[in-house]
C-alpha cells in the first residue's frame, strides 16, 4: 500500500524524490519521509506525519542536498501514524530502509534482535529489518550480500530500499509480492512502486520478478534472483505520459477521471471491435485456444473490480457460461473445487493487489484450463503472471475511488462476453447488434455526464445525511453495491446496498424519512417489481432519489428522478453507473471530505 521511490544521481536527488512521493501519494497519506546521503557522507532523514506537502514545507525550512536517497509515503499497517513510524526506518547510522508490504514473522524477529542489543522506537514490521540488517553488516560488510541473507529470513510480502552511509555508490532493493521497479537514466538511475512516479526523468523501466534483488548505482544495474544468480530482466519502454498527473481544469483527480471515461471507454473498444464483429485476435494470440475450451468462467476480484465480476456473471450466464465470483481474500481461504473447463479470471485496476495476485498463483495447482485478467497496467504482475491479459487502457487513475477503471474493466468483461456467446451459438445479426451498442456507449455516457449540475443539486438532499440505501435488482444490484462503496469511501455516508427484493425480508425496517433511497430504473424485464419494491419505501416514508430511463413511467410521491436518454439494454449498467459518481463526488465535496485521498484507504492494495 506505500509508495517507495529512490535515486542516484550525481545531482541533487531531493527534488526527484518528492516529486515521486508526490505521485505516488494515492498509495498512502499517513505520514511520509526520506533519507539521502549528504556529500560529508551522513545520512540524513526528515520524517513528517501527514500528507508529503508537511514533508516538502520542512524540507524548505531545512534543505538538504545529496547524489544518492530514499523516500516513502505510507499507508499505515504496523502502527498508528506518527513520526516515530514514518518511514525511513534506520538502525544507528548503518543503514536506512523504506518498505512497502508486511512481514509477518517480525514479532519473533523483533524478540532475536532485543537479545543483541538493538532497541526498537517504531511499532513498525519494517524497523526490524532495518536491525536485522545492521547486525548482519556487522559480520558481511557488502551491502549487496547482506540484503541478501537478511531477506532469506523475511517471512511475508516486500518491497524494498536500502542505503548505507559506508556504501555512496550503490542502493540495494529486494521484492517479494510487493511491485517494484527499475527506472534507466544517463549517469542516473531510479526505482520506484509505480512506473508512474519516475515519468518526469525516464521512460525506460525495468521490472524485478518475485524473489529479485538488485543493486543500483550510476553506472547501471545489477539484478539476482532469488537463489543469487545473476540474471537478465528485460528493458522496457512506457507509453505514459508525465502529463497524465494533471487535473486540468478539474477541482479533483476524481472528477476530472469521471469525465475522461467517454474517452477511455473509446480507446479500450479500440482495435477490437470493427464493421459490426469483435476481433477476437486483439486478446492476443493465445486467447482463442482458451476460449474454445472455456466451459466456465471464475472470476476472482476485490473492491470495484468485484462489483465489475457481478456484473459480469449476469451478463456470462445470458449466452449460457455458468459464472462464479469470490472475493479474492476469501478465495484464498477456502478448499476450491474447480468444474472441468473453468477459465480462471482476475480483475484489477493496478495488477498488484495481493489478495487477488496470491489467488492467481494458487489456481495455478487447482485444475484450471488457463489464467486471464483484465487490468490496467500492462506491466503489473497480473498481466505478466496470466496467460492472457486483456488491458482496460484507461490511463493513471489518481483517485483513491474508482471510476473510469471500473467501467472500463465493465467493457473489457462485455467484449469478453461476447467472445464466450460466439461459441454458444450467437448469429452474425445478435453480434452486430451488441458491437453498434458497445459503439455507442461512450456518446451515452457523455449525456450522461451533461447531467453533472443536475447532480449537483440532487447532492445537497443529502449533506446532512449519516446513512445511505441503494437498492438495485439484476444486474443493476452490483450497481447498488458500486454506487454505495462510492458514496461511503468518500463521503464517509454509512451506505449499504440491497438487492430490492430483499426489503422486505430486514433492510426496510431502517426506512424512514431521514433515510434516502438511492435506486437506478433501467427499462428491462424487472422494473415492475422495482417500482413495487419502491412502493415499499414510500408506505415506510423513505425519501428517494430515481435514476430512471425516459421510457419509464414513475407514479409515486415524493421523489426526485434524473431521466437518462438512449441507453442500450447490454451496456445500461455502465452507463448507470456514471450517475451515482457523480452523486458521490457531489455529496463528498458538500461534506468537505478529501476527495481524492479519503482517509484510511489507499488506491492499491499491496498488502493482505
Amino acid at each position: 500500500m506505500c509508495g517507495i521511490v529512490g535515486a542516484i544521481a550525481q545531482r541533487n536527488v531531493v527534488p526527484i524524490l518528492m516529486e515521486g512521493l508526490q505521485r505516488l501519494e494515492y498509495r498512502g497519506y499517513d505520514s511520509a519521509g526520506l533519507a539521502v546521503r549528504l556529500s560529508d557522507g551522513r545520512l540524513e532523514r526528515i520524517r513528517a506525519v501527514g500528507k508529503v506537502a508537511r514533508l516538502r514545507e520542512l524540507l524548505e525550512e531545512s534543505p538538504i542536498v545529496g547524489p544518492l536517497g530514499i523516500a516513502h509515503t505510507r499507508w499505515a499497517t504496523h502502527g498508528m501514524p506518527a513520526e516515530r513510524n514514518a518511514h525511513p526506518h534506520m538502525s544507528g547510522e548503518k543503514v536506512a530502509i523504506v518498505h512497502n508490504g508486511i512481514i509477518e514473522n517480525h514479532a519473533e524477529l523483533r524478540e532475536e534482535l532485543k537479545t543483541h542489543g538493538y532497541r526498537f522506537t517504531s511499532d513498525t514490521d519494517t524497523e526490524v529489518i532495518a536491525h536485522l540488517l545492521a547486525h548482519i553488516l556487522e559480520t558481511e560488510k557488502d551491502l549487496l550480500r547482506a540484503v541478501q541473507r537478511a531477506v532469506k529470513r523475511l517471512v511475508g510480502a516486500y518491497a524494498l530500499a536500502v542505503v548505507s552511509p559506508t556504501d555512496p555508490e550503490r542502493m540495494v532493493v529486494a521484492r517479494v509480492g510487493s511491485p517494484l521497479v527499475i527506472g534507466l537514466g544517463l549517469g542516473e538511475n531510479f526505482i520506484a512502486s509505480d512506473v508512474f512516479a519516475l515519468l518526469p526523468v525516464t521512460q525506460r523501466f525495468i521490472f524485478l520478478e518475485e524473489g529479485d534483488v538488485a543493486e543500483i548505482s550510476r553506472a547501471g544495474v545489477r539484478v539476482y534472483d532469488a537463489v543469487g544468480r545473476a540474471v537478465e530482466r528485460p528493458e522496457r519502454i512506457s507509453q505514459l505520459s508525465a502529463a497524465t498527473a494533471d487535473k486540468g481544469p478539474y477541482r479533483h483527480y476524481m472528477l476530472k477521471e469521471i469525465f475522461e471515461q467517454p474517452a477511455v471507454i473509446s480507446e479500450t473498444l479500440e482495435g477490437r471491435i470493427h464493421k459490426g464483429r469483435l476481433l477476437e485476435e486483439s486478446f492476443g494470440h493465445e486467447a482463442k485456444a482458451l476460449f474454445d475450451r472455456t466451459q466456465g468462467v471464475h472470476i476472482i476480484a476485490c473492491g470495484t473490480s468485484y462489483h465489475a465480476g457481478l456484473v459480469a456473471r449476469y451478463w456470462l450466464e445470458e449466452v449460457g457460461v455458468p459464472c462464479m465470483v469470490e472475493v479474492a481474500s476469501e478465495y484464498r481461504y477456502r478448499k476450491v473445487v474447480v468444474p472441468p473447463g473453468t477459465l480462471f479470471l482476475s480483475i484489477s485496476q493496478s495488477g498488484e493487489t495481493a489478495d487477488t495476485l496470491a489467488a492467481l498463483r494458487e489456481s495455478r495447482r487447482l485444475g484450471y484450463i488457463g489464467a486471464m485478467t483484465i487490468c490496467n497496467v500492462p506491466e503489473s504482475s497480473l498481466t505478466r503472471e496470466s496467460d492472457v491479459a486483456l488491458m482496460t487502457r484507461a490511463g493513471p487513475e489518481i483517485g483513491v475511488a474508482s471510476t473510469k477503471a471500473f467501467t472500463t474493466q465493465l467493457t473489457a468483461l462485455r467484449l469478453l462476453t461476447l467472445a464466450l456467446a460466439r461459441r454458444r451459438g450467437m448469429t452474425r445479426e445478435q453480434e452486430a447488434a451488441l458491437v453498434n451498442e458497445l459503439h455507442a456507449l461512450p456518446r451515452q455516457v457523455e449525456v450522461v455526464l451533461e447531467l453533472n449540475d443536475a447532480i449537483r443539486a440532487m447532492a445537497e438532499a443529502f449533506a446532512d445525511r449519516k446513512d445511505a440505501l441503494f437498492l438495485g435488482r439484476g444486474c443493476f444490484y452490483p450497481i447498488a453495491l458500486e454506487g454505495a462503496l462510492k458514496m461511503k469511501e468518500i463521503s464517509y455516508i454509512h451506505a449499504e446496498a440491497y438487492p430490492a427484493g430483499e426489503l422486505k425480508h430486514g433492510p426496510l425496517a431502517l426506512v424512514d424519512a431521514e433515510m434516502p433511497v438511492i435506486c437506478a430504473l433501467p427499462k428491462d424485464a424487472l422494473l415492475e417489481k422495482l417500482l413495487s419494491n419502491l412502493q415499499e419505501v414510500r408506505a415506510r416514508g423513505g425519501e428517494l432519489f430515481l435514476f430512471s430511463d425516459k421510457e419509464v413511467k414513475i407514479e409515486l410521491d415524493r421523489y426526485q428522478n434524473l431521466t437518462l436518454s438512449d441507453i442500450y439494454p447490454s451496456t445500461a449498467p455502465i452507463t448507470y453507473s456514471v450517475p451515482l459518481q457523480l452523486l458521490a463526488y457531489h455529496v463528498a465535496v458538500l461534506k468537505g471530505t478529501d476527495v481524492d485521498q479519503p482517509r484510511n484507504l489507499a488506491k492499491s492494495v499491496t498488502v493482505e
